[in-house]
């Protein structure tokens, strides 16, 4: 079905920065219906208030919660109903729940709305600190029919794991809501959940300290662009605690309900993201065992359009002196990553009989050239090129190692509307275990707008992630969070959606774009890291509008770091994400159709 939202005008959304007081229910509800009422007074339509609103976040087990259980609907959805009614808006509440029929607790959210109680939501994904009473969601990531439009919940740690917002996305989700209580990592990737997905994200967190765990505020509002609409204060550490209770106010548009992000969401492959669904742990005897102290490079230069010989020349130039920059800072060499088609540059506005002119096969001679130039500066080397098989065409990416073989080899599988006048789609995604590297996972250029493609690379526990690229935007947006959250700061045009799916596979990602003017490629090639928001390590980027080597020093697998892949891979929760590897049984059933 395709609802038709019966409000066209924009409307408020509100973030109710609450901070209850640990253990004491009645009190919270009371002040929370205070809150919802200015919000409500103030022209809000929706209000969103954080995780465990009622009752507080720290209980050590099932026993020091249970006295502050509700059920839903119960007794605090009620509270809430007579005003939903009085004043015609929506709200969610993030409390705890009980369920009667089994006894078990969940760390919950509840809708509810002008004409009652709507729905809830279980969270999914578990922290630490509610994993000693809460069980996981059981109920997936479910999508409320409203007059305001369709609305779904995500809980706090929900969004590390892209599925959580996806899963909204595809069941026709126009808004999610996102109550949290963060320390920095779950809002940091809200902008890119927003922008992959075509959703407003409207998030609420605490401002405050509760048993040493501090809460940052920094509540936003996000457009389904990847827009920030509104951000409160940072507060980075307790000493600038807020405990009285702020609202902070954006405006929706339902006209941004239909966008480019949802209409991408036919593209989806869900044949290819069948690995989704595996559960990797505890046991992987796959994956790497050591960490990889590695230096890497990135090569962004601008390409000369369809002129293979003097793109090879310009390569081979670029890898002496990357060689001869890495030596200068002691340091040897190990990978090299090149943009899209690093040959001949993009083929937009090129007929296909000319596309078939640049093609090559995977013995051709760019693999020769890329070979020798490996062996001679002792690098494993990640390009692009026109492949050829048989009568088709493919965009390609080579992974090839410093012995001039070829350990990896990728066909692009999410083709960008002008590059399928030419090439075919490629049918898998794939690590490849390399010698010298360790797990090297490949993508292309557009496949990095489907997060399912990174998804499947973590869950085949890639420690390094190449992105061989071609991309002028407006997809790709820089981040937008107030810069301060991280405790190494992303640097200045940081991209937010590659940053997030490093942090979101746990894995380095190496972006490698073109620049120059002629064809307003958009730069900023980076290396993408684990974690610089709790201060692990630290993203470089390279300029918008020059030729420029860039280097970096990375480090796999982390094994000590409070979170990395291990912890990420024993998180997921695969029951809950068979609607992504799967298609609707007929068109009707596509809530993103045209």
């Amino acid at each position: 079905m395709e609802r038709q939202t019966s409000i066209h005008r924009p409307f408020t959304a509100a973030c109710v920065q609450f901070n209850p007081i640990l253990g004491e229910s009645d009190r919270n509800i009371d002040a929370l219906l205070e809150a919802v009422q200015e919000a409500a007074e103030s022209g809000a339509r929706l209000i969103v208030t954080p995780e465990m609103a009622t009752t507080g976040y720290h209980y050590e087990s099932r026993e020091a919660i249970a006295p502050f259980v509700d059920t839903i609907p119960g007794y605090t959805t009620s509270r809430f109903e007579e005003l939903c009614r009085r004043y015609a808006v929506y709200v969610v509440i993030g409390m705890p729940e009980v369920d009667p029929a089994t006894g078990l607790y969940y760390n919950a959210a509840a809708l509810i709305g002008p004409d009652g109680y709507i729905g809830k939501y279980r969270k999914v994904h578990l922290w630490e600190t509610e994993a000693h009473w809460a069980a996981w969601g059981d109920l997936g990531v479910p999508v409320f029919d409203t007059e305001i439009g369709n609305i779904a919940i995500n809980i706090c740690m929900d969004s590390i794991f892209f599925e959580s917002a996806r899963l909204a996305a595809v069941q026709g989700a126009d808004i999610l809501v996102f109550p949290t209580n963060s320390t920095a990592q779950s809002v940091s990737m809200l902008q890119a959940r927003a922008e992959t997905n075509g959703l407003y994200i409207v998030s609420a967190n605490r401002t405050n300290t509760e048993l040493g765990y501090h809460m940052i505020g920094a509540s936003a509002v996000w457009s389904p662009h990847g827009e920030k609409l509104a951000e409160s204060a940072f507060l980075p550490t307790s000493e600038e605690d807020m405990h009285e209770t702020t609202i902070l106010y954006a405006r929706i548009d339902p006209d941004l309900y239909r966008n480019d992000a949802k209409a991408r969401l036919s593209e989806r492959r869900p044949e290819l993201y069948k690995e989704l669904m595996l559960y990797k742990a505890p046991w992987d005897f796959s994956k790497s065992r050591e960490s990889k102290n590695l230096t890497v490079a990135v090569l962004q230069y601008e390409p000369v359009i369809g002129d293979k010989q003097a793109n090879l020349a310009k390569i081979q130039h670029l890898i002496r002196l990357a060689s001869q920059q890495a030596k200068a800072q002691s340091a040897k060499l190990d990978l090299l990553v090149l943009p899209e088609l690093s040959t001949t540059g993009p083929l937009d506005g090129l007929s296909v009989e000319k596309c078939f002119e640049l093609s090559e096969t995977s013995s051709g001679t760019s693999v020769s050239f890329m070979g020798q130039l490996a062996v001679t500066y002792q690098v494993s080397i990640v390009f692009g090129f026109v492949e050829r098989e048989e009568a088709r065409l493919y965009n390609t990416a080579v992974l090839i190692n410093p012995d001039g073989e070829v350990e990896g080899t990728y066909r692009q599988t999410h083709l960008r509307p002008d590059d399928k006048r030419w090439a075919a789609a490629g049918d898998r995604i794939s690590v490849f275990p390399s010698k010298t590297l360790g797990r090297i996972g490949l993508m292309i250029g557009y496949d990095a707008l489907f997060p399912e493609v990174a998804g499947v690379l973590a869950v085949g526990r890639a420690d390094v992630i190449a992105i061989p690229s071609s991309w002028s935007g407006p997809c790709f947006n820089e981040m937008a969070i107030n810069p301060h959250i991280a405790a190494n700061s992303f640097p200045e045009g940081a991209i937010a959606h590659w940053a997030t799916t490093a942090i979101g596979a746990q894995a380095y990602t190496i972006v490698a774009n073109f620049t120059g003017t002629n064809r307003h490629f958009g730069g900023r090639s980076g290396v993408y890291t684990l974690d610089p928001l709790y201060g692990l390590d630290q993203p470089v980027v390279a300029a918008a509008e020059r030729e420029e080597i860039l280097l970096a020093q990375i480090t796999t697998l982390q094994h000590d770091w409070w979170f990395n892949q291990e912890k990420l891979i024993a998180s997921r929760r695969t029951e809950a994400y068979k609607r992504l590897v799967t298609r609707p049984v007929n068109e009707m059933d596509c809530p993103y159709r045209k």
